[in-house]
């Protein structure tokens, strides 16, 4: 049982969505404390209220702070839309190219990239000799170096 939970955890899309709740709780704590200083205030200033019971009405002594409501609202907005334009858009832009096949082949590896993997295969073979790595080594600078003329 405990093995089979190790299993569930341990799975890419367990731990990328525990990633990504952490990521954006912590972005609607920077969206809140940014709507919390500065919209709200706004907020408050436009309805015309001076101290704490601008952006409220009361109704028989009971305050109705609809600054506050105003206030989550943008709040909402904005993590919206900031995950929309920066996570989601992308995404479903790049699995369309994708499906139609547009995606940019890879890039070629390198000719040192191609050495160190051949070398890796005749090691892993046990094709190479004892020195072997220093007869490909020479052989690649004898390819790259220049004729010399006598």
């Amino acid at each position: 049982m405990l093995k089979g939970f190790k299993d569930f955890i341990m799975r890419g899309n367990v731990v990328d969505l525990a990633v990504g709740i952490v990521i954006g709780a912590a972005f609607t704590a920077v969206v809140t404390a940014f709507t919390s200083a500065f919209l709200k205030p706004l907020i408050q200033l436009m309805s015309g209220g001076q101290g704490l019971s601008a952006g409220a009405f009361k109704v028989r002594g009971v305050p109705f702070d609809w600054a506050s409501f105003i206030n989550a609202c943008f709040t909402f907005l904005i993590t919206a839309a900031a995950l929309y334009f920066l996570v989601v858009y992308p995404l479903n832009r790049l699995a369309e190219r994708r499906a139609r096949g547009e995606e940019p082949p890879p890039t070629a590896p390198s000719e040192e990239v191609k050495l160190l993997t051949e070398i890796r295969d005749a090691l892993v073979t046990g094709r190479a000799a004892p020195g072997a790595v220093n007869d490909v080594v020479a052989r690649n600078e004898r390819q790259q170096a220049p004729p010399q003329h006598q």
